[in-house]
This record gives structure tokens, sequence and C-alpha cells, in this order.
């Protein structure tokens, strides 16, 4: 949707009242009058959206305990945390950020952690590879012309998130999407990283995951 410039002639209490609400909030006056004139003519703006998504996810993944999840209204992302089985249970951070006009792609999974050890450094940074390659067979066998883009750095992964090419999935299918795949990420990580799962019986996992849906890719 594109945004214009626009002259209105407000009155100066009703202007402060609106700064005061989007302080609260958490976000700007254009953006807030332009939610409000949203509601009042029912229109769903892509930052609704973004909303409707996190608050559908945030549910979905409190009902486990794994992964804990931290949505803030008006923002285009969220961040869940985790504990890795491993010693001191050093905490990872999942972050998903959803574009407000996607195109080739709807967002971003960063998955993060900060720790002093080089051998769950090694560790984390063969799964990240494993499980790149994992993903790389399974997608372009299942969707031919699809792949996901990948980032990588000590202790950082950067996933893209992509949709089945022709598929339009609403609020609650892609939110259910999301939670899947970060709840599947997180229990193969720490399958891998505490020694309970080998490398096939997650790819195994992955296969059973990837031939259900509504799926990330």
């Amino acid at each position: 949707m594109d945004k214009s410039l626009y002259s209105l002639i407000l009155m100066d209490d009703v202007v402060a009242q609106i700064d005061r609400l989007a302080l609260r909030r958490g976000t700007n006056r254009s953006a807030l009058v332009n939610s409000i004139l949203a509601d009042y003519v029912s229109m769903t703006t892509p930052e609704k959206r973004i909303d409707s998504i996190f608050r559908q996810v945030e549910g979905l993944l409190s009902s486990d305990g794994e992964l804990v999840p931290f949505f803030t209204p008006n923002r285009t992302s969220m961040s869940m945390k985790s504990s890795l089985e491993y010693k001191y249970r050093p905490t990872i951070r999942y972050e998903v950020q959803l574009f407000r006009e996607p195109e080739n792609t709807i967002g971003e999974l960063t998955v993060s952690f900060r720790t002093q050890s080089q051998s769950l450094l090694a560790a984390t940074t063969q799964f990240f590879r494993f499980w790149k390659r994992l993903e790389d067979a399974y997608i372009s066998r299942v969707y031919p012309g699809c792949e996901a883009r990948y980032g990588m750095q000590d202790g950082k992964l950067v996933r893209s998130l992509s949709l089945p090419q022709n598929r339009n999935y609403a609020a609650d299918q892609l939110a259910e999407a999301i939670s899947a795949y970060v709840r599947l990420f997180d229990s193969q990580l720490k399958g891998f990283i505490s020694g309970r799962l080998s490398p096939a019986e997650i790819e195994e996992n992955y296969a059973a995951y990837i031939s259900s849906g509504p799926v990330i890719i």
C-alpha cells in the first residue's frame, strides 16, 4: 500500500492527545492517525496484519513452554527465547521480522546466541550448516524453483522466510506456519547439541515437517 503526504487541519488539543497516545503505544503521530482512520473505514493495514500474525504466534508458542515469546504491538518484529540443553543452559534468541510490503520473501528469521565456549560455538555452527544443506535438498525437491536464503556467522544465522509460490495464507495460517518452523528448528537444534538426535533422525523429522502444511520456505 502506497503512502502519500496529505495536509489536514486539526485542533491543537486533538493533536496533543494523539501524540500522547502514540507515545504510549510506541508509534508516531502519522502511523496512529493512519491506524485510527483504517479502523473507521474497516480496512486492514499491513501493520495490523503483522500485529494479528504476531499475536497469534505469541498464543501458539506460549502454550508449550519451550519458547518464550515477546511481542510488542506496532512493531514489525517479535522475538522468542529458549534455553539450550548444554551445561549452563545458554539462551538462544529467535527474532522474526515481517516485511510491510513483501515481494519475494515475507520476512526473515534471525537465530543468535552469545557464548564463550568454543565447543558450543563449533557445535551450533555445525548444526546451522547441516540444516542449510538439509533445506537446500528438500525445498528444491518439494518446491522446484524455490530456495531459502541464508547468512551465517559465528553464533548467528539469518534465514529468509517465504511461502510456496502461488499460495496466499490467511493471518492465522501464517502464524501457524511461523510457529511450526521456529518450534521445529528449536527442537532439532536442542536435540543435536545434546546428542539426543542424530543427523538421520533430524532429517527424518524435517522430511515429515515439509510434507505437511502450511510450510515456510
